[in-house]
């Protein structure tokens, strides 16, 4: 009788053991973005952003101790797809942070949320997810493209320029860039061009450009695209004499590369690293000490959405149980290092749009400067064709 106790004994102890280290498990995040190739950078900040929020975290989300689990789609919608599937389906990763490029986003927003995982975008925002396709499985702590786009189309209206040329590359992201300025700028550019993405060469571009003597150029080239495009404008001897407006072309993934190639472009930006809050400071402070650079828009939206992920588990006790989960996701109680930030019915946020110029800093150096805020509290032009409450 007391072997048999012994044993029962022992067994219950194995099991209290095998409970125990189950309760322990980390709570499992998909983190995929673009992270190889001339857009390599942006998805490597996205992610060090992410990670740092972790850290600064106490290594935990929710007091909860997480696995973030990365993967890279090179910037290909097919291979987004597959690896959303295998974080989904092989990893039983509960939701899925990042998607740096729209294509990508496009091709893995309806897989991913379909399958009952929330997708927290820290970047690319198409418009067909804003309005009508809106999911609330989604949230995103960046923009919708057609608002990245739309400050420096008021703030070219507001200068009077007559005749504003625009360029950017021939996909989803490019089209909303151009929409966007146009929503803003409330007439139509001079001439509208869209090159392959991910061109090198931007000379014969620039040549027809010039010779249709703008008042002013808007652009939106991403990554290395943006690099090379700022190299040769400024090697054709327009940068200073054709204003040269642009979002997410210099930013913190190019300026390094660019640097006093860059003075005086003028970029429109939900975010600028000199943005005074303490959340900002210290985001800035830390990211620089542990990554030995600035951090971009890219960075900025990633950190904060591992703070809105952190905010929601709080709230929720480490749970992802759907309707909770989605109830403290949109109460967005947290600080964004961009300043004042809520969600819209749509589950993208209301914010603000800076005007930030390359200039020299106290040091010397080429760096961001915010000039003021050009669209202030906005709201997407998609958000009315989302029918979620």
């Amino acid at each position: 009788m007391k072997t048999s106790i012994k044993y029962f004994s022992v067994a219950c102890a194995l099991a209290m053991t095998g409970l125990a280290a189950h309760a322990q498990q980390p709570l499992k995040i998909g983190f995929l973005g673009t992270l190889s190739g001339p857009a390599g950078a942006l998805g490597q900040d996205q992610y060090d952003a992410f990670m740092l929020g972790i850290e600064h975290l106490g290594g935990k989300l929710g007091n909860s101790a997480v696995q973030v689990l990365k993967e890279d789609d090179q910037l290909k919608p097919d291979v987004g797809v597959e690896l959303a599937k295998k974080l989904i389906e092989k990893d039983k990763v509960g939701i899925i942070t990042g998607v740096t490029f729209s294509n990508v986003m496009m091709a893995v927003h309806k897989p991913i949320t379909d399958a009952g995982v929330f997708l927290i975008g820290s970047n690319a925002g198409p418009t067909p997810i804003t309005g009508k396709g809106c999911s609330p499985m989604y949230f995103s702590t960046s923009w919708n493209n057609d608002s990245l786009h739309e400050s420096m189309g008021a703030y070219a209206r507001e200068q009077g320029y007559k005749r504003v040329y625009l360029m950017a590359p021939n996909y989803q992201a490019g089209k909303d860039a151009l929409a966007g300025f146009k929503l803003q700028y409330k007439a139509a550019g001079l001439d509208e061009i869209y090159t392959q993405i991910n061109q090198p060469d931007y000379s014969a571009e620039i040549a027809q450009l010039q010779a249709a003597k703008p008042d002013a150029v808007y652009v939106f080239y991403p990554g290395g695209m943006g690099v090379n495009f700022v190299k040769q404008y400024q090697q054709a001897g327009l940068l200073g004499k054709v204003p040269l407006l642009s979002a997410s072309t210099v930013d913190g993934t190019t300026l390094p590369a660019l640097k006093d190639i860059a003075l005086g472009v003028i970029t429109g930006s939900p975010y600028s690293p000199d943005i005074d809050n303490p959340q900002n400071k210290k985001f800035v402070e830390d990211f620089r000490k542990k990554y030995n650079r600035v951090p971009s828009l890219y960075a900025a939206q990633s950190y904060d959405a591992a703070m809105l992920i952190n905010s929601a588990l709080l709230k929720t006790q480490g749970k992802i149980d759907r309707e909770p989960f989605r109830a403290a996701l949109k109460q967005a109680n947290f600080k964004s290092v961009a300043g004042p930030f809520r969600f819209n019915n749509n589950q993208f946020p209301i914010r603000n749009f800076y005007r930030v110029d390359v200039a020299k800093d106290s040091t010397g150096q080429a760096a961001f400067v915010t000039k003021a805020v050009v669209l202030k509290d906005h709201a997407d032009p998609h958000a009315s064709q989302c029918t979620m409450n």
